[in-house]
């Protein structure tokens, strides 16, 4: 199970709710790229698909795929938001390696 801090949380329910479009959640999925292996990958989904993990958010919710679920596994998601950047900060126990900017890392399972 992933866990979202409150900073996490709040972020994604800002984005949902700003949403032009009739998003519900945001899709979070892991896929081959970046400096390390895999990367990170976030978009705006209208709703999960039929085997989607859910993870509820109060007013929204993030949407994770079967093939993504095992490599975010008790992975710990930050909202970080300071003078020089702002963005989604994994701690992802999976991670063998990461990037030097944190959005892609190596995996066992990969």
């Amino acid at each position: 199970m992933m866990t979202w801090t409150e900073s996490a949380a709040a972020a994604v329910r800002k984005v949902v709710g700003r949403s032009p479009e009739a998003a519900t959640g945001l899709r979070l999925m892991v896929s081959t790229g970046g400096c390390a292996g895999v990367v990170y990958r976030m978009g705006l989904e209208a709703h999960a698909q039929d085997d989607d993990a859910v993870i509820d958010l109060g007013e929204a919710k993030v949407f994770v795929d079967p093939q993504s679920l095992p490599l975010l596994d008790g992975a710990r998601v930050d909202f970080v938001d300071s003078g020089t950047a702002s963005g989604f900060v994994f701690d992802n126990p999976n991670a063998l390696n990461t990037c030097s900017c944190g959005k892609s890392f190596s995996a066992a399972t990969c």
